[in-house]
């Protein structure tokens, strides 16, 4: 009876040791090495009314193209940031679902930080959406616009907001 009362108490520390190695929050990356797998970025594709199916980040908030920025340059810097936030490129490769990784990028900001891209479109996301399927930038200043599925900018107006999220 000693004898069984051991070797459980054995197995169950072997388990518990076991146990505590494991964080699911890491994943394997190129050579062998872990890194946090919330430091990738993530874009999906999700539904907006009145707008379809576009582009969301990791949070399932809408991200948006500026007619300003050319591909591969960002030009919205300094107030137009409070308000349109970047998609930051963070570590790793995106995790994408329902879009073509072909699209996704990223562009070098004048600052040196990276950037997420969409068909060498820097993408944003707008201040004013608070939560998933909002997108209240959509047509803002005739300048803003939600990414489609397919990554071209969706330049459908919104319907009876004339101020377009202002």
């Amino acid at each position: 009876m000693k004898r069984l009362g051991s070797v459980i108490g054995v197995v169950a520390l072997g388990l518990a040791g076991l146990t505590a190695c494991g964080d699911e929050s890491e994943t394997p990356a190129a050579g062998g090495a872990t890194t946090a797998a919330s430091s990738a970025p993530k874009l999906a594709t999700g539904e907006v009314a009145g707008l379809g199916k576009v582009v969301v980040d990791g949070n399932g908030r809408t991200v948006y193209v500026f007619d300003k920025d050319t591909p591969g340059t960002s030009n919205c810097e300094g107030d137009c940031l409070a308000k349109w936030p970047v998609v930051p490129a963070g570590e790793g490769t995106p995790q994408l679902e329902g879009i073509d990784a072909s699209l996704v990028g990223t562009v070098t900001r004048n600052d040196g930080s990276k950037q997420l891209s969409i068909g060498g479109l820097p993408i944003y996301l707008f201040a004013q959406d608070t939560r998933a399927g909002e997108a209240k930038g959509q047509a803002v200043g005739g300048v803003w616009w939600v990414v489609g599925a397919d990554g071209k900018k969706n330049t459908t107006q919104p319907a009876g907001d004339d101020d377009y999220g202002y």
